[in-house]
């Protein structure tokens, strides 16, 4: 795993790797939709039930968007290493509109289930909060001109962020929320019946291929660049 942290390796390792995530993902993808269409509707949300095979898979992917951007940041800041600087960078923006996507869906699902499109809960207020940080980390990284500060800057940013994951995941057991408890990861397994359980799984691995296949073809483009700008740089000084 380590021996992956030096960039050759890692684009050679990856090389192959990404176009089967991204055929991985869109497999998944297609076979989990079909299945959510084919699931009959729930006997109190109806047919308004099928949004948590989108709503749920993005709210799980931006958290662990997040934490790839959190523990890339921790190894970028101690050990100064720049595939995890561009690994954090590059876990950004997909976790941001995974994030995004999660508030909307949630929003959509929550209008005809609770009859409000928003309410400041501890949940719905913390995915906010997790939203803002991915913001806050793309903007400090494009306001700062030196990019070896940005990246630093940023990297502490990231770390702070990681504080309102757990939050985010126990929101709905620390306090009285409007927002449902856990149905999948809880004491005595799943709650759900297992028509629905089966296509929300097959989404669940068909985001995470998805995540997989953008934050390497991220990081990838990611090395490139860098490596454009040090040739650039080179040839600057030898004229």
């Amino acid at each position: 795993m380590f021996g992956l942290a030096n960039p050759q390796r890692f684009m050679s390792f990856t090389g192959p790797l990404t176009p089967v995530l991204w055929v991985i993902a869109a497999g998944l993808l297609a076979v989990g939709t079909w299945f959510s269409f084919v699931a009959p509707g729930d006997y109190q949300q109806g047919d308004t039930v099928r949004i948590m095979f989108v709503h749920v898979p993005a709210s799980i992917l931006g958290l662990a968007a997040y934490a790839a951007l959190g523990v890339s940041s921790f190894f970028a800041l101690v050990f100064r290493h720049p595939l995890a600087d561009a690994a954090a960078r590059a876990a950004a923006l997909p976790g941001a509109a995974l994030t995004a996507l999660a508030l909307i869906t949630g929003g959509l699902w929550g209008q005809p289930m609770w009859g409000t499109w928003w309410v400041w809960d501890a949940r719905l207020t913390s995915v906010l909060v997790l939203f803002l940080f991915y913001l806050g980390y793309m903007a400090l990284r494009a306001s700062i001109d030196d990019e070896a500060r940005a990246a630093r800057a940023a990297a502490v940013l990231g770390l702070v962020g990681l504080i309102n994951l757990p939050i985010v995941k126990f929101s709905v057991d620390w306090w009285n929320t409007l927002h449902q408890p856990a149905s999948l990861l809880r004491a005595g397994g799943p709650s759900l019946d297992p028509v629905f359980l089966l296509p929300l799984l097959l989404m669940i691995a068909g985001y995470s291929a998805l995540f997989m296949a953008v934050w390497l073809s991220s990081i990838r483009t990611e090395i490139v660049r860098r490596r454009v700008q040090t040739i650039r740089a080179r040839r600057a000084l030898d004229a």
